[in-house]
C-alpha cells in the first residue's frame, strides 16, 4: 500500500489560478522524491485533453501517460486551498490531490477520495483543517459507515465457489464483452462477483465490471453462490475463454485504411495536429458544435413523485436507445450497433439506480440523484490505466446524459442539422452524437479531446466519415465558416488552405472514389494473393439477415453464425421451431454458400 505521510501535505495554501495550484502540488512531488521536475509540465499538459476536477472541491491533477518515465516513485501530495480556486467555469476546488502514479498503488486512495466526494460536510473540514492527519486518514483508512448510513448496494464479497480464468482480447474487459458477461450471468439465479486483484464487482452490472481496469491478459477470479452456482461458473468460464463475442471487434482492431492517399498542401498552412479516427479527405466550411446544457433542481417535495420520474427517464431513454441500435443495425451492422446494446446495460444497472434512489429519499430531485451518482462513476472510471477502458467513461457519460435530459428543469441542446455540407468541430462527440449523423451533410469532423480507439472513432469509420481526435483546444478557437481541408489519415487539420491546394485535394478525393467503386464493382471476383494464392473470404454473422448483406458485400460464405445472439434480450430461450427458421433464412440467403454455425451449451 502506498504511503501518505504529513511531509505530503501543504495546508492553508494559496493559488492565483489553475495552473499555479498545479506547479505548486507538482513541487510538493519534486520536493518528496516523486518526480522530476519535467513532470509538472505532463500534468499543465494532461488539462488541455482531459478535466480532472474530481467533484464535491476536489481535483486529481496527474500526468500524461507518454511521461511516466518522468515519475520516480509513485506517490501522491495534497494541497489544501482553503479560499478555493478556480478550476474550470463553475468548478471550484479546495483539496488538489497531485498524482504520480507508475502503477496501480494509488487506486485505493482514489477509491477512498469517492467515498469523500459523497460527504459535503467531511470535505468542508478538510478543507480548513488545522492537522494534516486527518486528510491522511480519510485517504489512507477506508472509512466505516455505520448501518443506516451504508450504501444501499450489496456488499461484494467472495464466495466459495470460484474459478480463474485469463481475458483475452487485445483491450480486456471492456464495454462489449463486459455487455456480453453480464447478460449471461444475468441468466443465472445465483449470485456473480468478480475479483480482479484487490477489487470485486458485482457480475450482474456492466458498469462494477468496467470499474474493475482489467485489461489484456488479466486474471479474473469469477465467484458464484446460489443453486445454479457451478452451472453459472461453468458457462462464464466457456463465454470469457471464448472471447465473449470480442473475435472482432472493432475496439481492438481499427478497421484498416484499405485505400490510402498520398496528398498533402503545397503552400503553408496553418496545421492542427490530432489522431486520425477515421481515413479518408474532407473539404468545407468549419460548423462548431457548444456541448449541451442541462440544469437540474437539487432539492424536490415528493420522493415518491422523483422516483416514478426516474423510473421513466430510464425507460425513456432505454426505449431511444433501442431505436439507434435498430438504425446503426440496419446503416452499418450487428457488430457496431452492439455499442448501444451496451449502453442499455448501463441503465439497467441496479446499483446506480438503488444509490439515486437513496439522495431522492433523502430529499433530492430525481436529475440532481441522477447527476451526482453517474458523475462519481464516470470520474472513477476516466481514471483507470487502460485508455480503451478509460475511454468508456464517455459512454456512460452519454447514457447519464441521455437519461438527465428528461428529468432537467432547462435543457439547452444545441441540434447540429446543418443545411449546407460542413466539418464538425466539437470540444467531443459521444457515441450517439456520431451515430446521428448524417455523410450526407457531415464531411467530417474533428474533436479537441478523445482517441482513436473511442466509441465515437469507430462509429465514424463505420459511418465512413473522415475523422480527427484529440486536436486540442487550439481547435475550438477556429470560427465557422473558415474553410479547411480534413486529412483523417494522417490526423491533420488545414486551415484556410489556397484554392491550388484546394483544388488539388478534391482531384484525389475524386481518384479515390473511383477506386471505392472500381472495388465494389469487383467484390465477387475470386481473392487471389499477389503470388497467385486463391484465399476464401467469409464473414462472421450475428443473425441470418446479416447473411443476405454479407453476400451482397462480397463474402463467399459464412464462417462463423453466432446462435447466442438468438437468445438475447427475450425473457425465454428461443423455442426449436424458431431456432430452425433462423438458420434456414440464413441457408436460403446464402444460396449454397457454405455456412458454419456456433452452437451453445445446455445448463444444469
Amino acid at each position: 500500500m502506498m504511503k501518505l505521510q504529513g511531509s505530503n501535505i501543504q495546508l492553508h495554501a494559496r493559488a492565483e489560478n489553475k495552473a499555479d495550484a498545479i506547479r505548486q502540488v507538482g513541487r510538493l512531488l519534486v520536493d518528496n522524491g516523486h518526480i522530476k521536475p519535467g513532470y509538472i509540465e505532463s500534468m499543465l499538459g494532461r488539462e488541455k485533453i482531459a478535466n480532472t476536477f474530481l467533484g464535491n472541491g476536489i481535483a486529481i491533477p496527474h500526468g500524461l501517460p507518454k511521461d511516466r518515465e518522468l515519475i520516480l516513485q509513485t506517490g501522491i501530495a495534497v494541497m489544501q486551498i482553503p479560499e478555493g480556486v478556480a478550476w474550470n467555469p463553475g468548478e471550484t476546488v479546495y483539496l488538489v490531490v497531485g498524482i504520480a502514479a507508475r502503477s496501480d498503488e494509488h487506486i485505493e486512495i482514489l477509491t477512498n477520495l469517492t467515498h469523500v466526494l459523497d460527504d459535503e460536510k467531511l470535505v468542508q473540514q478538510l478543507a480548513t483543517t488545522d492537522d494534516a492527519e486527518a486528510i491522511v486518514t480519510c485517504l489512507t483508512r477506508m472509512p466505516v459507515a455505520s448501518p443506516a448510513a451504508a450504501p444501499p448496494s450489496a456488499v461484494l464479497s467472495d464466495f466459495d465457489k470460484s474459478i480463474e480464468v485469463t481475458v483475452s482480447g487485445e483491450h480486456g474487459l471492456h464495454a462489449r464483452p463486459a455487455t456480453a458477461f453480464v447478460d449471461l450471468a444475468k441468466q443465472f439465479k445465483a449470485a456473480v462477483h468478480v475479483r480482479h486483484k484487490a477489487a470485486v464487482a458485482d457480475g450482474k452490472s456492466l458498469v462494477s465490471l468496467l470499474k474493475l481496469g482489467a485489461g489484456k491478459n488479466a486474471t479474473l477470479c469469477i465467484m458464484a453462490k446460489g443453486e445454479d452456482a457451478d452451472a453459472a461458473l461453468a458457462a462464464l468460464h466457456r463465454a470469457v475463454l471464448a472471447g465473449l463475442e470480442d473475435e472482432d471487434s472493432p475496439e481492438a482492431k481499427p478497421l484498416a485504411v484499405d485505400i490510402a492517399h498520398d496528398w498533402s498542401p503545397t503552400q503553408a498552412t496553418e496545421t492542427i495536429q490530432g489522431l486520425s479516427a477515421s481515413p479518408g479527405l474532407a473539404i468545407g466550411p468549419i460548423c462548431q458544435i457548444q456541448r449541451h446544457k442541462i440544469v437540474v433542481a437539487a432539492t424536490a417535495k415528493d420522493p415518491a413523485v422523483e422516483q416514478e420520474r426516474l423510473y421513466h427517464a430510464i425507460a425513456t431513454a432505454q426505449g431511444e436507445l433501442d431505436q439507434i441500435y435498430q438504425e446503426v443495425k440496419t446503416r452499418s451492422s450487428a457488430g457496431q450497433a452492439a455499442i448501444f446494446k451496451a449502453h442499455i446495460e448501463f441503465l439497467n444497472d441496479t446499483e446506480i439506480i438503488a444509490e439515486t434512489i437513496a439522495h431522492i429519499r433523502s430529499g433530492h430531485s430525481a436529475g440532481w440523484s441522477w447527476q451526482q451518482v453517474l458523475k462519481v462513476r464516470v470520474e472513477a472510471m476516466a481514471q483507470l490505466d487502460d485508455p480503451v477502458l478509460a475511454g468508456r467513461a464517455v459512454d456512460l457519460e452519454d447514457v447519464g446524459n441521455r437519461v438527465l435530459r428528461h428529468l432537467a428543469q432547462v435543457v439547452d441542446d444545441t441540434a447540429f442539422a446543418p443545411r449546407t455540407p460542413v466539418i464538425l468541430v466539437a470540444e467531443d462527440l459521444t457515441p450517439s452524437d456520431t451515430a446521428g449523423l448524417d455523410p450526407a451533410s457531415v464531411l467530417g469532423f474533428c474533436t479537441a479531446s478523445g482517441g482513436p480507439t473511442s466509441h465515437t472513432a469507430i462509429i465514424a469509420r463505420s459511418l465512413g466519415i473522415p475523422a480527427i481526435v484529440g486536436a486540442g483546444p487550439a481547435l475550438l478557437k477556429q470560427k465557422d465558416g473558415v474553410r479547411v481541408i480534413l486529412d483523417g489519415d494522417n490526423g491533420k487539420l488545414y486551415i484556410e488552405p489556397d484554392e491550388t491546394d484546394i483544388q488539388s485535394a478534391q482531384r484525389v478525393q475524386a481518384i479515390l472514389s473511383d477506386q471505392r467503386d472500381s472495388e465494389h464493382q469487383a467484390r465477387f471476383e475470386p481473392a487471389i494473393t499477389e503470388d497467385g494464392h486463391r484465399m476464401e473470404v467469409v464473414a462472421n454473422i450475428a443473425g441470418p439477415a446479416e447473411a443476405e448483406q454479407a453476400v451482397n458485400a462480397g463474402a463467399e460464405g459464412v464462417g462463423l453464425l453466432r446462435t447466442e445472439f438468438l437468445f438475447l434480450d427475450r425473457p425465454s430461450p428461443p423455442s426449436e421451431e424458431e431456432q430452425y427458421q433462423a438458420y434456414r433464412r440464413a441457408v436460403e440467403f446464402l444460396g449454397g454458400l457454405p455456412l458454419i454455425i456456433r452452437t451453445g451449451y445446455r445448463r444444469g
